[in-house]
């Protein structure tokens, strides 16, 4: 009788907190947070596409014996910064990991941009349809981070609202349920100066 009541009571306990984990939002933390990981692991994606579009596109640009060094030597180190960051399930959740790892990746952008404006001064490397080939591939690739990236913003942002918010926000602080870092404008004082650029031959 006593491990018939035992047994009883455990079953009543079990589903009690099944209904107090359901109603303070535990399954909507489980759902929020594997779709963050999902939006994160296709940023990463398109992020590899860019680095991989790099090695073939410093190639081409070589091939123009009068190309500027200086403005390929930082694409490629760049490069080297942005794929050396270990990226780990952990970086979400750690701002200092996450802002390291946003920075690498708009160095990497930026020297980019430098070497698609640098290579409108020289005609044959335009002329060149490989080159052309990868420009479009790497305008495409930009295109696709910015919309991988546009939707992690967006479920973090849910994420996070459900984590501040009451009463969910108890459950948070029960599990250990953290906001999460989101992307940020790189330099944003700078943000409204347009770029300036120097044509001069040096």
């Amino acid at each position: 009788m006593k491990s018939r009541f035992s047994g009883l009571f455990s079953l009543m306990l079990a589903s009690l907190l099944g209904l107090l984990l359901t109603g303070c939002g535990y399954n909507d933390f489980q759902s929020l947070d594997e779709q963050t990981k999902s939006a994160w692991s296709e940023v990463l994606n398109q992020y590899q596409r860019r680095a991989d579009l790099v090695p073939n596109i410093v190639a081409t640009v070589k091939g123009e014996a009068a190309f500027e060094q200086d403005t390929l030597t930082k694409v490629i180190e760049a490069r080297a910064k942005a794929t050396s960051i270990q990226v780990t399930p952990e970086t979400l959740n750690d701002p200092a990991a996450f802002s390291k790892f946003q920075a690498a990746q708009g160095e990497l952008g930026s020297a980019l941009s430098r070497l698609m404006v640098v290579s409108e001064r020289y005609p044959d490397l335009k002329a060149n349809q490989g080159f052309r080939d990868l420009r479009v591939q790497l305008e495409g690739t930009e295109n696709r981070i910015t919309v991988a990236r546009n939707r992690y913003i967006q479920t973090v942002q849910s994420y996070n609202v459900l984590t501040r918010s009451f009463p969910d926000n108890l459950t948070a602080m029960v599990f250990g349920y953290k906001v999460k870092p989101n992307f940020a404008v790189q330099n944003e004082a700078q943000i409204s100066a347009p770029p300036v650029v120097d044509f001069t031959k040096k």
